[in-house]
């Protein structure tokens, strides 16, 4: 029996819709601003910690192998089919920036337009629903009263 932490996923994912936003407005209204770089710089950042965080919930959950990085989670996740190819490459590139945003955030480049800030958006969105249909497949439809696969008394 899985014990998928369903709520925590759903949580997660309901951070997709606002941060897909922010890099949509701030891609379309980019001028090369410092507000407008932090905004993609926090919204991309945002972005890869929801696709880790429910890539390891997904891990944990379905008992799929040990990631050793977060490139591996996004991997093992494709390999598991949770998501599609196009998605993965994206992914892929969008957790790379993950030093650069977290530990080298010094040098991030904020006066320019990542290519990935008018490309995650989208794609965040597929992830979210592929999420959402691979979770369904597998353990049935979700029941907001389960936790972890549970029903509370």
């Amino acid at each position: 029996m899985y014990h998928v932490n369903r709520e925590q996923i759903a949580r997660r994912l309901a951070a997709v819709p606002e941060v897909a936003e922010g890099l949509r407005r701030a891609s379309q209204a980019w001028d090369g601003s410092l507000m407008l770089g932090l905004v993609q710089e926090r919204c991309l950042h945002l972005a890869i910690e929801i696709v880790t965080d429910v890539g390891s919930y997904l891990i944990d959950g379905f008992i799929m192998r040990d990631a050793s990085s977060y490139d591996d989670i996004i991997q093992i996740n494709h390999e598991e089919n949770v998501f599609d190819a196009s998605t993965y490459e994206v992914l892929r590139r969008l957790v790379s920036l993950r030093k650069p945003l977290v530990q080298d955030y010094f040098s991030w480049k904020r006066a320019e337009l990542h290519p990935l800030s008018t490309e995650v958006p989208d794609i965040l969105e597929q992830f979210a629903e592929q999420v959402s249909v691979y979770v369904e497949k597998e353990l049935g439809p979700f029941q907001h009263n389960q936790i972890e696969g549970q029903s509370k008394e």
